[in-house]
């Protein structure tokens, strides 16, 4: 089909455009429910009697009312203005920053999430279908819990196979005889629908550990209701904030103490491919995003590591795998848990949701089990069936399933490593391997289910090329808690779609996904989130804690940023010093090399700038986009990896500017490096790439200093800066006043008022002098200088002591272990020793070097680790 012209659309009236639409757009594929036109597409006639729901009439040219009515609702552009919508959703989704990284891949990119154009509509009645059944099936799924941890009737009645529960490697000893608060084990669960042929929706699978896509699909719903609001409002679509103002409701009234309780999302962290999701739910939701190193229990309580102290945690959402939870009672080696977190919900003092212990449930071959399971727990019939499942652990079923399998997916009982149930289908298997597959399952039948596979239902989509394509669809929905025992359905849901031509809808295999348009008929819900009034105290209670793991990524984030700064002001005049036609001063070449060296620019076996100049201009010029050796492409990688870590405390140009800053250095300087290989590199193309990280720099000090809210994360950022400064002033000072150093040489006492940024100020200030006076007055007293010692001393004294609470003008004890300009004088510095010598000023120099690192060490034992011994050693 060739991708749409849009002359054709440009006088098409509300009418014309749902009939084009219809004609234009392809059927879906033969035995497949076609969701634009509410039917299955015929089969060849050979294969009809395979599949006697599809209807044998010829392919619909009408669609269902509720498409027509979106397409009609396109708005005047019609379809010519659809190019542009898309254009505009993938530059939202970028500029949001909305990314999903297949693999986790910590130094690999992430990639933005995949939304397509339209929606998937469901009409009121489907809903109601669905609804029925799902909140049927969490209660069943809940009671399973409450009595597999308790009482163990169904396994003592052979309602479940002992296989399936204790054999299975979710199953946790350590959460028997537990109940939870509210006795709910269950407050988040998300069940895989596939829309068979005959129009019905069937359950594939259920996730009940910590089921992802409650944030994305929020994200679905903002970008995609923006590119169609007319057709959003038009077709009644219901919203979704009540559920989630329900969850959190409930969630606070069944949290064991607080008022009110703290509530907070345990997160893997930044590296996990859904780290987007938790962070925007966190902030959504208004509850405290946390990793497992930012808590730790007490007393069998848990709490909240931050800079203020320990502070208790009632309520935790967790979107960690139950076996990393704990590493005292569950995977030794997992540094994503808090030791001890299981002992303080068997002590009852913390509600975690989803209650760890669930992970059996999502075994596919469960699903064969649950029809029984719910005619004995709640006496009922499941109203929602899931697909025909054969688990092989059972001799009936396996034979039931074996002459099946080339019409049926194979699955693993057990999942793998990644937390997966891969699945291979029969229909793509040749004879030989089928036969392959049922040997094994012969063998080891316990490991292997067995499932019915089902033609997915596809859904209109927009494609690349400009076309309305087909694509198979399955559809995510979450029952989440309102109350003890009480669950309600999220009026939408994630709709993942599968890529071109596949016949299983995962985002891991280059799937896409689709926001989800709940039709109804009784009144739209407009809850928000947003309290209708606000006082000091609910003010306050928003006022997010910082972590103490936020609080040293923070820390860190100031002191790269500062180190990145310097090392490029180091290496681009070291270059253009090196480069120019006056290198006699030998005294300047040699402190340019121990600079160099100090701050890692070259390593140490690189022979001195005064022995071979040209050799330590290519080992520095080749060691600048290193990201594991020190120089300034290391600094940019760590400025990445400190941000990653704090990313929901940045605002996204800044992240943004992050990202690239670094990606564009690392290839220039690769670029650079590869002509210096081949002898054909030129000084001036690569002093452009230092420019340019520069002014990239430059712009990140900017939105440091000026967009950022002056709370502690922000005092503690500013006080790794100016750890970084003074330490990085000091020493080069130290360097250029010693025996025969470069400051007492004209070259040398400009290069070391260049380095310092000050250039301009100096001659303004003194004109032609250049006596050791004036550089000690502008670059160590000067008060108003924010690269002399004294404003950096000064400056980090007072931070220091805000960050302790201290009233204005008090010093903290932390703050006197930094040297007082007061008392500085520059009779006293300048006064000369023996020759060029001037021991008042060396000494300084290296009493702020010391200070510099003793206040990291204390700043780090006092607020990031928070030992008792820390509190008393440095005391506020």
């Amino acid at each position: 089909m060739d991708p749409l012209n849009p002359s054709l659309f440009d006088t098409a009236s509300p009418q014309g455009l749902a009939a084009l639409a219809a004609s234009l757009a392809p059927p879906a594929a033969p035995g497949h429910f076609d969701e634009l036109r509410g039917q299955a597409t015929p089969l060849p006639a050979a294969a009809r009697s395979a599949v006697p729901s599809a209807s044998n009439d010829e392919a619909s040219t009408t669609i269902t009312p509720a498409w027509s009515h979106f397409f009609e609702e396109l708005g005047p552009g019609g379809f010519a203005d659809l190019p542009r919508r898309a254009v505009s959703l993938a530059r939202q989704i970028r500029d949001n920053g909305v990314t999903y990284n297949v693999y986790a891949d910590r130094d690999g990119p992430q990639r933005p999430w995949s939304l397509d154009l339209f929606p998937l509509i469901v009409s009121p009645e489907s809903w109601a279908r669905i609804e029925t059944g799902v909140l049927q099936r969490v209660r069943v799924l809940d009671r399973v819990l409450a009595d597999v941890y308790g009482d163990q009737q169904l396994l003592a009645e052979g309602l479940l196979p002992p296989a399936l529960v204790q054999g299975h490697p979710g199953y946790l000893r350590a959460m028997h005889g537990v109940t939870p608060p509210g006795d709910t084990w269950l407050h988040i669960a998300a069940f895989d629908l596939v829309r068979g042929p005959d129009g019905n929706w069937w359950v594939l699978s259920q996730r009940t550990q910590a089921p992802s896509g409650l944030g994305y699909l929020l994200e679905n719903r903002i970008a995609i209701s923006r590119q169609f609001p007319q057709a959003f409002e038009a077709l009644r679509v219901q919203r979704l904030a009540a559920t989630y103002s329900a969850l959190m409701d409930a969630l606070q009234k069944m949290c064991p103490a607080g008022a009110p309780p703290h509530i907070a999302l345990l997160t893997p962290g930044p590296y996990n491919e859904t780290y987007f999701e938790h962070a925007y739910l966190a902030r959504y939701l208004g509850i405290t995003l946390v990793e497992g190193s930012d808590l730790t229990v007490r007393d069998q309580r848990l709490y909240l590591k931050t800079l203020q102290g320990l502070r208790p945690v009632h309520g935790l959402i967790k979107r960690l795998d139950d076996q990393f939870l704990d590493p005292l009672e569950l995977r030794p080696d997992s540094t994503l848990g808090v030791p001890g977190l299981l002992q303080a919900i068997r002590a009852g003092n913390v509600l975690v949701a989803n209650a760890p212990g669930s992970a059996f449930l999502e075994s596919p071959a469960l699903l064969g089990f649950l029809p029984a399971l719910a005619r004995r727990l709640i006496g009922e019939p499941l109203q929602l069936p899931s697909l025909p499942t054969w688990w092989c652990g059972e001799r009936a079923a396996m034979y039931t399933a074996l002459p099946q399998l080339a019409g049926c997916a194979i699955k693993a009982t057990y999942p793998d490593a990644e937390r997966n149930f891969n699945a291979v289908l029969g229909s793509q298997l040749g004879r030989r391997a089928l036969d392959e597959w049922a040997g094994r399952i012969a063998l080891q039948g316990e490991a292997h289910t067995v499932q019915s596979y089902m033609p997915l239902s596809q859904m209109p989509t927009w494609s690349r090329e400009g076309q309305i394509a087909p694509r198979a669809v399955m559809l995510r929905v979450f029952a989440v808690s309102d109350g003890a025992q009480s669950w309600r359905l999220l009026p939408g849901g994630l709709a993942r779609v599968a890529g071109n031509d596949a016949q299983i809808a995962s985002m891991q295999r280059g799937g896409s996904s689709a926001d989800t348009w709940v039709q109804t008929r009784a009144a739209i819900d407009r809850t928000s989130l947003l309290p209708t009034h606000s006082t000091p105290a609910s003010l306050a209670r928003h006022r997010a804690p910082v972590t103490s793991r936020a609080a040293e990524n923070m820390f860190w984030l100031g002191r790269y940023t500062e180190r990145a700064e310097n090392a490029v002001r180091l290496a681009r005049l070291t270059l253009s010093l090196l480069a120019s036609e006056d290198q006699s001063s030998l005294a300047l070449l040699a402190w340019l090399h121990t600079l160099a060296q100090h701050n890692a620019l070259v390593s140490r076996d690189v022979p001195s700038a005064p022995r071979s100049r040209r050799v330590f201009e290519r080992s520095l010029i080749a060691e600048l986009g290193n990201a594991d050796g020190g120089s300034v492409g290391f600094s940019l990688r760590c400025i990445r990896n400190a941000a990653s870590a704090v990313r929901e405390r940045l605002s996204q140009d800044v992240w943004n500017q992050i990202v690239r800053g670094e990606a564009e250095f690392a290839r220039q300087a690769a670029e650079q490096a590869g002509e210096l290989a081949e002898g054909s590199h030129a000084t001036s193309a690569v002093l452009r790439i230092l420019e340019a990280a520069s002014q990239g720099l430059a712009a990140l000090t900017g939105a440091q200093t000026d967009r950022m809210t002056r709370d502690d994360a922000w005092r503690l950022l500013s006080i790794g800066r100016h750890i970084e400064r003074l330490a990085f002033l000091s020493h080069a000072l130290g360097a250029g006043f010693d025996n025969n150093g470069a400051v007492h040489e004209l070259p040398g006492f400009e290069a070391m008022v260049a380095l310092f940024d000050s250039t301009i100020t100096f001659h303004a200030r003194y004109q032609q002098r250049r006596d050791i006076g004036t550089l000690v007055d502008l670059l160590v007293l000067d008060g108003d200088n924010p690269r002399s010692l004294a404003w950096v001393t000064q400056t980090l004294r007072g931070r220091i002591a805000r960050l302790a609470g201290s009233a204005p003008g008090k010093l903290t004890a932390l703050s006197h272990e930094l040297p007082d300009p007061a008392s500085w004088t520059l009779e006293h510095l300048c006064a000369p020793g023996e020759g060029t010598l001037y021991p008042a000023l060396v000494a300084l120099f290296d009493q702020c070097e010391t200070a510099a690192y003793h206040v990291s060490d204390a700043i780090g034992t006092r607020y990031f680790t928070l030992t008792s011994e820390s509190l008393r050693s440095v005391g506020a």
